[in-house]
């Protein structure tokens, strides 16, 4: 406990870092706000108590705001939305490619690209959350108003949720966008803790929830495990120069590939697919197989939709991995910088070990993910209450996990700057950006 005291007064010493720390925290107030302030025109008593299916998802990412109809209702994600669409268009359009290698020019211009686009997006989501999720008859002034000025007011507050985001990266600690997501998520705990802590202690279950934390805690071990794992590739460099009579360089590194290179995309990826069949279906519900597929597709206890889920995420992770992570243009740039991997020739065979490896440790890393993804159904099936298990896993967890870890690793390093013992005895907090870096 005293360590703990000491490395606080050390964090709030460092002028610096205690800045970021309020400026953060400034902002995410602001943004959780901005979740509570109903649009105008809108009687919230009206609105759904709890949104389900896709929408349920999306709520719990805005903590929410989804829910009431809020100014932010449509939050960050057309901005998530836009940025894959670039992301993947820098992978299959040569423009884009040449935007990419052009430095903080081809930079900004992604940026400018993506935000043009982020404005594209938000307008035709909030005319459908608009049409699909709040009731004709909460609406309480003319309808053709209210739609366009909805409109307008989830777009402007889109944008403000991108710009806070940028000055939470640029004037606070961790990454901005990745940060208002895990709040959003993580303001659901403290009432589905009480809930789930309440609800057992009614029925005399308290050993039981005592034993639902253990394994809660268990779980969140294993995915902080997967979120950290690497595969060492060992790499050796020419010697750099001769001075004194001695050699200098020449020291080994080396190239860390993540066990799951994806992060949580193939997730979000096949969650999207999994919605597909049950709104396809909803016209033929009156057939038997119609209404097989919206009954089997829209319970996510079911084994068939857990099955499907979890294939659909392991092969998305193989996808993904394939198409952020290129083993020749890493192959290349150590030919280029005069590297080479120990027992392997520089080229074309250093790129095909890398994807030799690249492949082997991928498998066991996308079923360890899907398995994370199916968890919240067997914590439900279990006796979790179904608000509690969405924090046995799932891609609230390992949003979750990520942005801890890599705020934590951004706090220790002002630490260290500082001559300051780390946030742990021994070892480092090591985040993505530590494991995804070459």
């Amino acid at each position: 406990m005293k360590k703990f005291i000491t490395t606080i007064r050390n964090i709030f010493s460092i002028e610096e870092l205690r800045t970021r720390i309020l400026n953060t925290l400034g902002f995410l107030i602001i943004f959780r706000l901005g979740s509570f302030i109903v649009l105008p025109g809108v009687n919230p008593d009206l609105l759904p108590e709890q949104a389900d299916g896709i929408f349920g998802l999306l709520d719990s990412f805005l903590g929410g705001a989804f829910n009431n109809a809020a100014i932010f209702g449509l939050g960050i994600m057309p901005y998530i939305s836009a940025s894959i669409v670039v992301q993947l268009l820098t992978i299959a359009i040569p423009h884009f490619q040449r935007l990419q290698k052009e430095g903080e020019s081809g930079r900004k211009r992604l940026t400018q690209i993506t935000r043009v686009l982020t404005i594209i997006i938000t307008l035709g989501q909030s005319i459908g959350y608009l049409t699909a999720y709040i009731p004709k008859e909460a609406v309480v002034v003319d309808p053709l108003f209210f739609k366009i000025s909805s409109a307008i007011i989830l777009t402007s507050g889109t944008m403000f949720c991108m710009w806070l985001g940028e000055r939470i990266t640029d004037k606070g600690i961790g990454n901005g966008i990745s940060m208002l997501i895990m709040i959003g998520i993580i303001s659901r705990f403290p009432n589905s803790l009480i809930f789930e802590a309440t609800s057992k202690g009614d029925q005399g279950g308290i050993i039981l929830f005592v034993i639902e934390m253990v394994a809660l805690f268990f779980v969140v071990m294993a995915v902080v495990a997967l979120t950290k794992a690497v595969r060492r590739i060992p790499v050796n460099y020419a010697k750099a120069h001769v001075s004194g009579g001695r050699a200098y360089g020449g020291q080994r590194q080396y190239i860390p590939l993540k066990v799951n290179s994806s992060g949580v995309m193939p997730i979000i990826f096949a969650q999207a697919l999994m919605f597909l069949p049950a709104l396809f279906a909803q016209p033929f519900q009156d057939t038997d197989l119609g209404n097989y597929f919206v009954t089997t597709f829209s319970n996510y206890q079911t084994p068939v939709y857990n099955i499907t889920f979890a294939i659909l995420i392991i092969l998305f992770t193989f996808f993904y991995t394939a198409i952020t992570v290129n083993p020749t243009e890493i192959a290349d740039g150590l030919k280029r910088n005069g590297g080479f991997i120990p027992g392997v020739k520089p080229g074309k065979d250093t790129s095909e070990y890398l994807d030799s490896v690249l492949t082997k440790i991928t498998l066991p890393g996308s079923l360890f993910l899907a398995i994370v993804a199916i968890l919240p159904a067997f914590a439900t099936l279990a006796g979790v209450s179904p608000m509690f298990s969405q924090f046995y896993g799932g891609t609230s967890l390992l949003i979750m996990v990520g942005v801890i870890l890599d705020t934590l690793q951004q706090i220790e390093s002002y630490l260290l700057m500082r001559h300051y013992e780390g946030l742990m005895k021994s070892g480092k907090v090591k985040g993505r950006s530590e494991a995804a870096a070459v």
